[in-house]
């Protein structure tokens, strides 16, 4: 099992530092000197790989938003704690959230069904299912549920990746940031004052 995890780590070094595009198997071996036929016994291919290494990612964030979802108390504030979870967890593994969020992947992107299955779809069935107790509880206007989780999504992935990759910009404190993105989100879905 450590071979295995030899291979992931290499191949996401590789996948960050190259681009998935541009990394072969025959790279990923020469990486961690070994014969590209010993990484065949472990995987079928590259894409293989990237879908494990994001599958690895996936289940630990979902994991930690899934434990948050089902914790009693104020829906909002529930929502609150997974928004500031998901961009932590980014921030916390950016070579992780790099390879499983910002790089493309063969068929994944494209196949509703592939994704249904993913540990991708149980992490954002988190988000939409803390947006739909929000408004079931009369804290959200009557919403479109899944066009307000995709637009929660939109805004901590935008936060998370520009904190990640745009370390040279000046940012406000990162913590009010965090904080300024997710209750904008959370506010604009409250009920509107007449």
């Amino acid at each position: 099992m450590l071979l295995r995890e030899e291979i992931l780590d290499a191949a996401r070094e590789l996948f960050l530092k190259h681009g998935y595009e541009n990394v072969s198997m025959r790279k990923i071996a020469s990486k961690i000197e070994y014969s590209p036929t010993t990484i065949y016994l472990y995987f079928q291919d590259k894409s293989e790989i990237l879908k494990t290494l994001c599958e690895e990612t996936f289940g630990k964030l979902s994991r930690t938003m899934a434990e948050l979802e089902h914790t009693p108390g104020d829906p909002v504030a529930t929502l609150r704690k997974v928004g500031f979870a998901y961009i932590h967890f980014g921030l916390a593994h950016p070579n992780h959230y790099q390879v499983a969020f910002m790089t493309r992947m063969d068929g994944m992107d494209t196949d509703p069904e592939q994704f249904a299955r993913s540990a991708g779809a149980q992490t954002f069935q988190c988000l939409v299912n803390c947006v739909r107790a929000c408004v079931e509880s009369g804290d959200f206007r009557k919403i479109d549920v899944m066009a307000a989780s995709q637009a929660l999504w939109c805004a901590v992935h935008g936060v998370t990746s520009l904190l990640i990759t745009k370390s040279g910009f000046p940012f406000i404190e990162q913590e009010q940031l965090i904080a300024t993105v997710v209750d904008g989100m959370i506010d604009g879905f409250r009920p509107r004052k007449k």
